[in-house]
């Protein structure tokens, strides 16, 4: 016999709770985690209300409660919110919060280390003037409680963590948990360093590199409240923190923050709503902050926290472009060259940054000028010629690099067209035989293990030339790093992407900031085809705010974020025609407002990605327009063909 009904959400593709029925031997409240029999297995779920959904049917009924506290009404509430905003099904974004198997909890064989942090333990920190002022900010708002959203803008180098390590300890010392988001796994080794120095324990770490069982117990720690402080990806926003004091976001303007699949979402505004429903300060941090958020510090939504000058005394590097119309057939230029060389004669380090993965962006036939391209994408092979293959970078399709044009079957007659990383570390390699060179790509680094052991190789300075990609951009402190040289400062410009120059601004800014942070002054070379395009023209005068005032001149002109709104709705199957089906369906069903663009339908510039071939419309709305209503009852009147399906993005970042 049961006593009563409650609702069960579970961490699944669907929009709403089920109704089961509550044995009387189990006690329950909403928020409490509980197994269920689900299409003839069973799943953990948790209760979401009390009240039926009116099923009429004969109810299952919940087998157990899980001995764990359940998730809070904040946690909850965000839940509730992040779906509706993103347009996302609640199940998902449960997912999201239950991210690991709680139905069958194995004893681990490595039991989870959590540190008490040293409260007392100052070091040999001594904080500037605008240092402190920043920290007493931050840590007023800890003490009393409030929602506050600060901008920490500080120049490359300027301290910024620092202050926020010293906010922290205000939330710390209230027995709040805390959480830090970085952008790369890549940026933890050094953070984790410093984290210890400061507090004499490390943080728990919440990133794709986890085994499971450390997963599983960091999870179940969080949930518990006995993690106090959890640093990792934009995922570790959404674990069950039962008592949150604070939320640091790093690098906020950084791309990554976005996630593209599954619930797509951006981090750090959703950050922003985890602070204000638990009604604590979030601070997002960085050398180059986004347009959105500056525009928000000048709404007065966010309080503006300055840091000047760099930490210590050192000064910010000299950044000089190079016009690569005199040298259009060198990847390195005469003058970059010349620049390597006075750095390995004077011991120091040199940088060189490359946005671009692998040996070649292009491989093409001689004979019938046949390219190679991924068989399920719209999308070139790249070769990496360390392993001899050909990859997708889209879907990560690889074969070996073959020996005949599959074409016209033409032998020895592909040519690698272009550089990727490799080949320019082949040609430094050739060029400097004495230096020690090393390259640094994402796809290189697999594990925390390699990041740590190769950025401790630079730091000793075992190295003398480092070669990467945009991994390098990104918060590393090298202090014998005197040069850095750009390969193709142009990269990142083209495409017609909204956020383009903002973007290659950013990335360039931060590359730039690694020379020259302790003593020894940098210097930054930027080899480009356009000096005098606003992008190169504002780094080389190092003048961010004209920068950001021109770009939000144009922004606004035009409507586009931050003072207009977007979504984006992408159509994918795998029949062609179906998905041009639907795609013209939804372009002739189209709502009229008068605060409403429709764009498309179109194929996607990405035309087909995993098979799936893609078209694309553009929903473009005043800063006040319904874009969530509108998209929801438009998109929810469509019935899809096939196998065919439609995703919303709000907010987007890839036009792609």
């Amino acid at each position: 016999m049961s006593n009563s009904i409650v609702q069960i959400l579970l961490p699944i593709a669907i929009d709403r709770p089920f109704d089961y029925a509550l044995p009387l031997d189990i006690d329950y409240a909403v928020g409490d985690l509980v197994e269920v029999p689900f299409r003839g297995k069973t799943a953990i779920g948790m209760v979401w209300g009390k009240e039926a959904t009116g099923y009429s049917g004969k109810l299952k009924e919940v087998i157990r409660r899980l001995d764990l506290p359940g998730i809070s009404a904040e946690n909850r509430e965000f839940v509730t919110w992040v779906a509706r905003y993103n347009l996302a099904p609640l199940g998902m974004v449960l997912k999201m919060v239950l991210p690991v198997p709680l139905e069958q909890r194995t004893k681990a064989r490595k039991t989870l280390e959590i540190g008490v942090p040293n409260l007392d333990q100052q070091g040999t920190v001594s904080l500037s003037e605008d240092q402190e002022t920043a920290a007493d900010a931050i840590q007023k708002a800890i003490e009393m409680g409030n929602f506050q959203t600060f901008l920490l803008d500080g120049v490359t180098g300027s301290g910024k963590t620092e202050v926020y390590l010293s906010a922290m300890q205000a939330a710390l010392k209230q027995g709040r948990q805390i959480v830090v988001l970085l952008p790369e796994i890549a940026l933890t080794t050094q953070w984790l360093n410093r984290f210890q120095r400061r507090f004499g324990v490390e943080p728990l770490q919440w990133h794709s590199g986890l085994t499971p069982s450390l997963r599983q117990q960091t999870w179940t720690a969080i949930l518990e409240g006995r993690a106090p402080v959890i640093v990792g990806a934009r995922s570790a926003l959404f674990l069950p923190y039962p008592s949150l004091g604070l939320i640091i976001v790093d690098e906020e303007h950084d791309p990554s923050y976005k996630q593209e699949d599954q619930v797509i979402y951006q981090a750090r505004d959703m950050a922003v709503v985890r602070a204000k429903l638990s009604k604590i300060p979030v601070v997002l941090v960085s050398a180059t902050p986004s347009l959105e958020t500056v525009t928000n510090v000048e709404q007065d939504r966010y309080q503006h926290l300055v840091l000047k000058n760099r930490h210590g005394g050192a000064n910010m590097p000299t950044i000089q472009t190079i016009d690569m119309r005199h040298y259009p057939h060198n990847w390195i230029s005469p003058p970059l060259e010349d620049a390597i060389a006075q750095g390995l004669e004077a011991k120091e380090q040199i940088m060189l940054f490359l946005n671009r993965r692998g040996y070649a962006p292009l491989t093409l036939c001689r004979t019938c000028g046949h390219r190679l391209m991924c068989p399920t994408c719209t999308s070139w092979l790249v070769e990496h010629k360390r392993n001899g293959r050909l990859q997708c970078h889209q879907c990560g399709y690889n074969v070996l690099l073959p020996s005949t044009c599959p074409e016209c079957k033409a032998e020895e007659s592909l040519i690698a067209c272009g550089p990727g990383v490799e080949r320019i570390h082949e040609q430094i390699s050739q060029t400097f035989p004495m230096a020690r060179c090393e390259m640094l790509t994402s796809d290189m680094l697999s594990t925390p293990k390699h990041i740590h052991d190769l950025i401790r190789r630079v730091t000793t300075h075992e190295i003398d030339i480092i070669i990467g990609t945009q991994i390098l951009a990104k918060g590393h402190h090298f202090p014998m790093m005197t040069l850095v040289g750009v390969v193709d400062a142009d990269l990142g410009l083209s495409g017609g992407d909204l956020r383009a120059c903002e973007r290659t601004y950013q990335l360039l800014h931060q590359v730039s900031g690694r020379a020259g942070r302790e003593q020894r002054p940098g210097r930054v070379l930027l080899q480009t085809f356009n000096p005098d395009h606003p992008v190169m023209a504002a780094l080389a005068a190092q003048d961010r705010d004209g920068f950001v005032d021109a770009e939000k001149a144009e922004r606004e002109a035009r409507l586009m974020p931050p003072f207009g709104r977007l979504g984006a709705i992408i159509v994918s199957g795998t029949n062609t025609h179906q998905v041009e089906q639907v795609a013209k369906s939804l372009a002739r069903t189209a709502p009229l407002h008068p605060d409403v663009t429709i764009l498309g339908p179109v194929p996607a510039p990405l035309s087909q990605l995993r098979g799936r071939h893609r078209w694309r419309l553009l929903v473009k709305t005043t800063k006040a327009g319904p874009l969530q209503n509108l998209l929801a009852t438009w998109v929810g009147g469509i019935k899809p063909l096939g196998n065919v399906r439609i995703t919303v993005d709000i907010d987007p970042y890839s036009f792609l």
